[in-house]
């Protein structure tokens, strides 16, 4: 009994660090606040986000399975950190890397097979549970990037983000017309939104104010 709750702390306080790691890519854009959204927050906010859609829309997905690999989907990043696509990290050497760290977070686990098999499934993106969950992912991060744009937090037009601008990925979305960093992260999130209902959400984020419907 003594061991098991030693193991169970160990991973307690190793995932929970997560509660202190500033998501990266709020600090690439050179974001103007004084609290950033850790790491954390951003799982919190895919659960919530799945609770939601699976309670207003009929997608037949497995809600408790989605949860657990949102729930550990980042645990890779109390090792490796929060990458971005700026970091010059190669998706292969991202999955290396990445595999390797799940594998230490969760060695004193006894499921610790079990949530390394629910990780890799998330990423493989394969089955209907993930793919539902790597889209709450990404429409996660559009949401709070439209939040902080609106709230100025974040201005594509600072000049600390200009050699951003230069990037070949973003030039290709400001070609298409695109303004603003939530708009950014919006289009290019948008291929990975095959189901219906996440690409009429992120045309609702991308169209209206959220700060305004939260008053109402």
């Amino acid at each position: 009994m003594e061991n098991k709750i030693k193991n169970l702390l160990q991973f307690y306080l190793l995932a929970t660090e997560l509660k202190d790691k500033i998501r990266s890519g709020w600090k690439v854009w050179n974001i103007d606040r004084q609290r950033i959204e850790s790491v954390a927050e951003h799982i919190y906010g895919t659960c919530i986000l799945a609770i939601s859609i699976d309670s207003q829309f009929e997608l037949d997905i497995d809600l408790y399975k989605v949860i657990i690999m949102l729930v550990l989907h980042e645990i890779e990043e109390i090792k490796i950190g929060d990458l971005t696509p700026f970091d010059k990290v190669t998706k292969e050497e991202k999955r290396k890397i990445g595999k390797q760290a799940v594998e230490e977070v969760l060695s004193t686990l006894d499921k610790k097979v079990q949530y390394i098999e629910l990780i890799e499934e998330f990423e493989n993106m394969k089955t209907k549970e993930s793919i539902f969950a790597k889209m709450c992912d990404k429409l996660e991060a559009d949401i709070q990037c439209k939040l902080y744009c609106e709230e100025k937090s974040i201005d594509i037009n600072r000049k600390e983000n200009a050699h951003l601008l230069k990037d070949s990925r973003v030039q290709k979305l400001l070609n298409n017309g695109e303004k603003t960093v939530a708009d950014l992260f919006i289009e290019n999130d948008r291929p990975i939104y095959t189901e219906k209902v996440f690409e009429e959400i992120a045309n609702y984020i991308k169209d209206n104010d959220l700060l305004n419907l939260k008053k109402e």
